[in-house]
């Protein structure tokens, strides 16, 4: 046996719905998202995860303390997992975005906020100390945001930059399954959890679709 980590993103919010920068901001779930959480935790109960981490903004917790609920265990906040800081975007429209600073939304590096590097690095750190903390045979999930679990993921499975557009962006209360083997980390499962949907995140925009195109 090997261990794995579930790497789930939060529900809905009305701020996916509306198409805005949530970053750190502390969006709540909606009616819709706390649905979400709640069918996410049964169907991830089942896989009998040892240990619950999320990110201290409320709409993870919320996600995953209706994990926390199903299983019985604690969940631990850490806030290194938290969305990627938009600086001047949060709370914007991505037309609003790209309207006021074309440049950078083309390059999708918002003004005073993180860059992907720093979101890879910050989030794949908390990661891997997490998982150091469960057996050889544990599952830790992480319950996080869109743009962090994607960015941290690929920094876990040490994917070179130029090949980080190869993964697709999550939806919410979506999932993906990393597992340990010989040779490190490798991808078990992406995006999973519902039939393909739309997906609204604070993630590049190549990595979302809103239903329109």
């Amino acid at each position: 046996m090997s261990r794995r980590i579930v790497c789930l993103r939060h529900g809905q919010t009305l701020w996916n719905v509306e198409h805005r920068f949530q970053g750190h901001t502390d969006i709540p779930l909606d009616e819709t998202g706390v649905a979400q959480a709640a069918r996410s935790a049964s169907l991830l109960a089942a896989l009998r995860p040892t240990k619950i981490v999320s990110s201290d903004l409320s709409r993870a917790h919320d996600t995953a303390l209706a994990l926390g609920r199903v299983t019985g265990l604690p969940v631990t906040v850490d806030k290194e997992l938290r969305e990627r800081g938009g600086g001047e975007w949060e709370g914007l429209t991505s037309d609003v975005m790209a309207a006021r600073w074309p440049a950078e939304y083309a390059a999708f590096e918002p003004p005073g906020g993180e860059t992907e590097v720093e979101v890879a690095t910050r989030v794949s750190a908390a990661i891997l100390r997490w998982v150091e903390e469960i057996d050889d045979d544990g599952l830790l999930v992480v319950v996080s945001h869109g743009a962090a679990l994607r960015l941290g993921m690929l920094s876990v499975l040490g994917l070179p930059r130029e090949l980080w557009h190869t993964l697709g962006g999550l939806g919410n209360c979506s999932w993906s399954l990393l597992k340990q083997g010989r040779k490190g980390w490798r991808l078990g499962e992406h995006n999973a959890g519902t039939l393909p949907e739309p997906v609204s995140s604070d993630d590049k925009p190549e990595f979302q679709d809103d239903g329109t195109r």
